[in-house]
């Protein structure tokens, strides 16, 4: 039985450089994405040739760092790649901890976590990736949102590769490039303070820690193998986030679930 995949965004932090081939001349995940991807890539790359102020705009950086997003985006195809998920070096990441991890659970991860991106559609962990910026949410000249290209692309390709659950942490932004419709139950997590707000006890959905206890929890799933927020019990979190299935909303498709932690 295919184990549940687990949808995660990118992260804006990316390490530099690396020491691996090209990315056309390694094994990619979702082959079939290739001629997209490289839509994508020409692309951003015409858009790279557009005044310091709307790339500055296009990227989402400051015109200070708009210069060396600019080159990175030029160099995409000749570029030296890593492992996406040694690429990836934002908060979710950083918490995940992969390089803790034992070969097994490695292993899991790489076999369950489905990474989105706005220039590559969707990678697994162990795809090899030169640095790059491009936002899921940019709208590129030629091309629009990627959001809306990527949409059933992905959707077909997930549709293959999909087990009857699906671990959505993705963001608003990315969640817009695929359709649920096409895995068995999607199950979302969010998390909230129990927080004392004017006087009364009111629930807040968490912003500054949510990539951090995101990651946290991708571990836990890789850890324990759960298919469905029964399972969600075992979760611990030191700063106190547990499972409240009294919050659970489901329907027919999807199942969102809330992680609470008492202020």
């Amino acid at each position: 039985m295919p184990v549940p995949l687990i949808l995660l965004p990118p992260s804006e932090g990316k390490s530099s450089g690396g020491d691996g081939l090209p990315w056309s001349k390694t094994t990619q995940s979702f082959p079939e994405l290739e001629s997209a991807r490289k839509e994508v890539i020409k692309a951003l790359k015409t858009a790279m040739k557009a005044p310091v102020e709307e790339r500055s705009k296009l990227l989402g950086v400051g015109e200070a760092k708009t210069d060396e997003a600019t080159k990175a985006n030029l160099s995409v195809n000749t570029g030296k790649t890593l492992p996406a998920i040694e690429r990836y070096t934002g908060v979710l990441y950083d918490a995940l901890e992969y390089g803790s991890l034992s070969g097994k659970l490695k292993k899991r991860v790489d076999s369950q976590v489905v990474i989105f991106s706005g220039l590559w559609g969707i990678l697994r962990p162990g795809d090899h990736i030169p640095d790059y910026k491009l936002k899921m949410g940019a709208k590129l000249p030629t091309l629009g949102k990627p959001s809306v290209f990527w949409k059933s692309l992905i959707s077909e390709s997930l549709a293959d590769a999909a087990s009857d659950v699906v671990w959505d942490l993705l963001p608003n932004e990315h969640s817009a490039a695929w359709d649920s419709s096409i895995c068995g139950r999607r199950i979302r997590v969010s998390f909230l303070d129990d927080a004392v707000k004017d006087g009364k006890r009111t629930l807040v959905t968490v912003s500054h820690w949510n990539k951090l206890l995101k990651g946290s929890l991708v571990r836990f799933l890789a850890e324990s193998q759960i298919d469905g927020p029964s399972g969600l019990k075992g979760f611990k979190h030191p700063e106190g986030y547990v499972y409240k299935s009294s919050l659970t909303v489901e329907d027919d498709s999807s199942i969102d679930v809330f992680l609470v932690a008492k202020r």
